[in-house]
């Protein structure tokens, strides 16, 4: 189990036990176990009434007592006993009942609603309220109150014994039952009712689908409330990260009652349309209570998968009738181009990318998709029950694979997407859509390694797409002020951003990332560097010609725009340490502070003059303190893309002469063919399969030559890194300057001193490989630090995911697992694809200003792409992925409508059955004639098969 899962675990059982619950099973109060504690019989009884367990005897064990006995008292049981359950009466009729003077019952009946065990309205059976009487109800546990009892923080953290019992009464009444629940829902509980403008306008569609129908019924009466299951599942150390206020809404009389009993506050009509638009943009799904038949409902929740108890009901026993609207999701495959943010937002996990593209192995047809079994004509028990449905449902990719550009990307950004985008000359949606991922594409389209293009189906017809010659195509909008993308905050919060304080030191890569991806959740993150520039590596360690500062600060000014803060000139350890951060409020951090330091050759002379590494040099070439002229002849020990980086500075700064020796020959150097093309034209030598074996020293105590000894093997037969030499076959080269491009190592100076943080090889701290938290709970780590020296893109990726992780960690009580995006991608099988008819035209190429390049060698000379050649290049691609919707497991939210950007995932009308509405007390009747035919079909399934 990784770290952070065990650690989880550990702290959620000491907090339960604390609490007095369990993790096992249920709360087990003490009458329960203790014959000296007196059991509470009013209690008692009134568990009995209220639960919805048929057949079952409530004892002292059950969540229906202790969830009752944690906030009531025996006179408020004793009262509750006379009122029955869903049986409206007045205060007179209560008075008589109970035989008390109205006078005494009624400040008790406020009591019993503030607590949450009855609440009171003013309706009619319709669900209109015709200024009548006020009648007080008795409600059962889910929904009702469960959900009143987990309504207020201040009592969930008096008993937290509730939000047990709240998680455990959505479960355990319906365990027999759900398998037998028709598509209408049968008036269970909770009903999903559709975005708005995801309901196709030429459907027939009933009233009751569509919001502005509860909205106009109760016109004028609404509450916002917060969500008890948002605030009891964080009391039992599965929240997610969502700020609890106002998401759900009361009206009619319910919002009286919300605001009667200090649970909410009155809202207006434009005030619940801003929440329930706040909701979609967070991916959260409208519910209705399904309770009270067509013409009533009591709440217009937005909800949470990852926390919702209704949601959970459907999900955990693979039931979609628990909730399902009267709609399922489309994907209209040719359209599709397989981005991935229908999948990203079902709540169901009921859509996957899969292939476009036709198998041979599928007869030349695209390959059928696995479709949930339902148990409509199946018994149904806990084997078919998806008990870590948060996180099986979260799978983006159907495992015969998808799109390999997108699996390929270590980001997994949409290139298919954002490739058909700029096809289509949209190409502010096609840099929204990279910015998805990665929030440097105008870097990355100058500097990334394109593993995208080197798994490309394209590679296989004529040459790779054009994939990041594209994507500096579109980012060039962020170079420009005017034009630059700037996202919006999309915040799990109706109180705006979040006031928690994060600090981030290190701007490379991964730190910028992870403020990039912070900020867009509503914090406002701090960033120190050491460095009087932000960029890190990107900054110091690539050469200008290659990505210049400008392109670098561009991007940067968008994080600034979005609110984070950037301190400079800072080193965090020694000008301030993480302790004085922690004193100035800070929750959480994250160290992605690169691998600055530089490995030792461990040969005799190394420390001469005018020997350095290639960290140094690079540094010192950005800062402009390289003295071209007196480098004279250089020689570059290393064979990787940094030497490559350095011997192109050396040889554009003046050097005499250029010379990169590598242990490795050319074919098994990690620099890539382009790069060496490149070095060549600069007129750098390179000379392959010597290591150094000695520096020598001249009288000035500076470098005179380089003895090398031959390589004569790099990799041992397993391919590990243990190089051989023949000591007897040396050669000397003279030089003037020497660097090494040997390796990088991790320099922590004082950063990490009186902290928990655990080193492992090559001082990285260990972290957990999910979520990247250390043995230090609130210091995470990524980039270069955690990996070794990798590629700008793979510490985009990390910074993505540790934002994430540090969003769940400061809102005590959530999960840094449970729900989260695992980032499962398998590429398609390109050897089995059917490749469709395609564009012939050649990979195109930008044009080249040598003559810049010449006369300023260190200002980019590569030029972008035309827009002519943007059209004809993203006609070459092949479309391999598209998106696949699971009908049995669709709940027909509609969510996916609101995020495709190409129109290509529509809501069907093939339930309308779902869309009727059942009283709760007539639910047996609704279920009866369903499970009656169900029952008849698994008997005579059961048959065939003995037969």
């Amino acid at each position: 189990m990784p770290n952070e899962r065990r650690m989880a675990a550990d702290e959620r059982i000491e907090r339960l036990r604390e609490a007095g619950l369990t993790v096992e099973g249920d709360y087990v109060p003490p009458e329960a176990s203790d014959p000296s504690v007196a059991v509470r019989k009013p209690v008692l009884e009134l568990a009995q009434m209220v639960s919805d367990r048929i057949g079952h005897k409530v004892t002292p064990a059950d969540p229906e007592y202790y969830g009752l006995a944690a906030c009531i008292t025996d006179p408020m049981a004793k009262v509750a006993l006379k009122m029955g359950v869903r049986k409206p009466k007045t205060l007179a009729q209560l008075a008589e009942l109970c035989s008390m003077d109205p006078a005494e019952l009624e400040p008790l009946l406020f009591d019993m609603g503030y607590v949450g065990l009855i609440e009171w309205n003013r309706e009619n059976e319709d669900g209109r309220n015709p200024e009548g009487e006020l009648r007080y109800v008795l409600p059962p546990f889910v929904p009702g109150s469960a959900e009143f009892f987990n309504m207020r923080q201040s009592q969930i953290d008096e008993h937290p014994q509730v939000a047990k019992m709240f998680e455990r009464m959505t479960q355990l009444p319906l365990e027999r039952v759900t398998a037998m629940v028709p598509p209408g829902g049968a008036g269970i509980g909770m009903h999903v009712i559709p975005v708005e403008r995801a309901i196709p306008m030429e459907n027939e569609s009933a009233s009751v689908e569509h919001i502005t129908h509860w909205l106009d019924k109760y016109d004028g009466k609404y509450a916002a409330s917060p969500c008890s299951c948002r605030m009891s599942r964080e009391k039992l150390g599965e929240g997610s990260a969502d700020d609890p206020e106002d998401w759900c809404i009361g009206v009619g009389d319910m919002a009286d009652y919300l605001v009667d009993t200090q649970r909410g506050h009155y809202i207006d009509r434009d005030e619940v349309l801003a929440i329930l638009a706040h909701a979609e943009e967070n991916g959260f799904v409208h519910q209705v209570t399904n309770i009270d038949g067509e013409h009533k409902i009591f709440a217009i929740c937005n909800c949470n998968v990852n926390i919702c108890n209704a949601l959970r009901t459907s999900q955990l026993f693979n039931t979609p009738n628990m909730s399902r609207s009267a709609y399922t999701a489309e994907v209209d495959r040719e359209a599709c181009v397989a981005c991935g943010r229908c999948v990203e937002v079902c709540p169901a996990g009921a859509v996957s990318l899969g292939q476009k593209l036709c198998s041979a192995k599928a007869g030349g047809k695209v390959p059928e998709y696995p479709v949930r079994e339902l148990p409509d004509a199946t018994p149904w028990g806990p084997e078919r029950w998806s008990p870590n449905y948060r996180d099986d449902n979260r799978r983006e990719t159907y495992d015969s694979g998808t799109a390999p550009c997108k699996t390929a990307c270590p980001a997994h950004v949409a290139v298919q997407g954002y490739l058909k985008l700029a096809a289509q000359g949209r190409y502010r949606d096609a840099l929204a859509l990279i910015k998805r991922e990665n929030p440097l594409p105008a870097v990355c389209g100058r500097i990334c390694n394109r593993r995208c293009e080197d798994a490309c189906t394209r590679g296989r017809v004529d040459a790779a797409v054009a994939i990041d010659e594209v994507k500096k195509f579109v980012a060039a909008a962020d170079l420009d002020p005017a034009t630059r993308y700037v996202p919006p905050a999309v915040t799990p919060s109706n109180r705006g951003g979040f006031p928690q304080k994060v600090a981030i030191v290190g701007a490379g890569p991964a730190g910028l990332s992870c403020a990039y991806y912070l900020a867009e959740k509503g914090y406002a993150p701090t960033v120190f560097d050491r460095n009087p520039r932000p960029g890190g590596m990107l900054s110091y360690g690539i050469p200008s010609f290659k990505l210049e500062q400008d392109v670098i600060d561009a991007e940067i000014d968008v994080m600034a725009q979005m609110g984070v803060e950037f301190r400079l000139g800072v080193d965090v350890g020694s000008d301030v340490t993480l302790d004085e951060l922690r004193e100035q409020g800070y929750d959480a951090f994250y160290l992605a502070i690169g691998c600055q330091g530089s490995r030792s050759a461990g040969i005799p002379g190394e420390d001469a003059g005018r020997v350095s590494s290639a960290v140094d040099f690079l540094h010192r070439a950005a800062e402009g303190a390289l003295d071209g002229a007196s480098l004279g002849r250089t020689v570059v020990v290393g064979g990787g893309n940094v030497a490559v980086d350095v011997a192109r500075t050396a040889a554009r700064a003046g050097a005499s002469s250029v010379e990169m020796r590598s242990l490795e020959q050319r074919g098994e150097m990690p620099a890539s063919d382009e790069e060496l093309e490149e070095a060549a034209e600069d007129g750098v030598t390179v000379t392959c399969g010597w290591g150094p074996a000695e520096v020598r020293v001249g009288d000035d105590g500076s470098v005179s030559s380089v003895v090398f000894k031959r390589c004569v093997r790099v990799f041992d037969d397993e391919g590990r890194f243990s190089p051989v030499y023949d000591e007897a076959d040396t050669e000397e080269v003279p030089c003037d300057t020497l660097v090494f491009s040997i390796g990088q190592a991790v320099e922590w100076g004082a950063l990490l001193e009186g902290s928990a943080v655990e080193l492992g090889r090559g001082g990285s701290p260990v972290v957990d490989p999910v979520t990247y938290q250390t043995a230090e709970p609130d210091v995470f780590c990524g980039g270069d630090v955690v990996t070794g020296p990798r590629f700008a893109i793979d510490a985009i990726a990390q910074g993505h995911e540790a934002a994430v992780s540090i969003h769940r960690y400061v809102h005590p009580g959530s999960s840094l697992t449970v729900g989260r995006n695992p980032r499962f991608y398998v590429e398609l099988d390109k050897d089995d694809a059917v490749l469709p008819s395609y564009d012939t035209s050649s990979r195109q190429r930008p044009a080249t200003d040598r003559a810049k390049e010449k006369a300023e060698p260190f200002r980019e000379y590569a030029g972008t792409l035309t827009e002519e050649q943007v059209r004809t290049e993203t006609a070459r691609c092949l479309s391999c992925g598209a998106s696949w919707v699971d009908p049995n497991q669709c709940i027909g939210c509609g969510l996916c409508t609101t995020r495709c950007e190409f129109d290509a995932i529509h809501l069907v009308r093939d339930h309308p059955e779902a869309s009727t509405m059942v009283r709760s007390e007539d639910k047996l009747k609704a279920i009866g004639p369903y499970a009656l035919k169900r029952a008849a079909k698994i008997a005579v399934r059961k048959i065939r098969r003995e037969v």
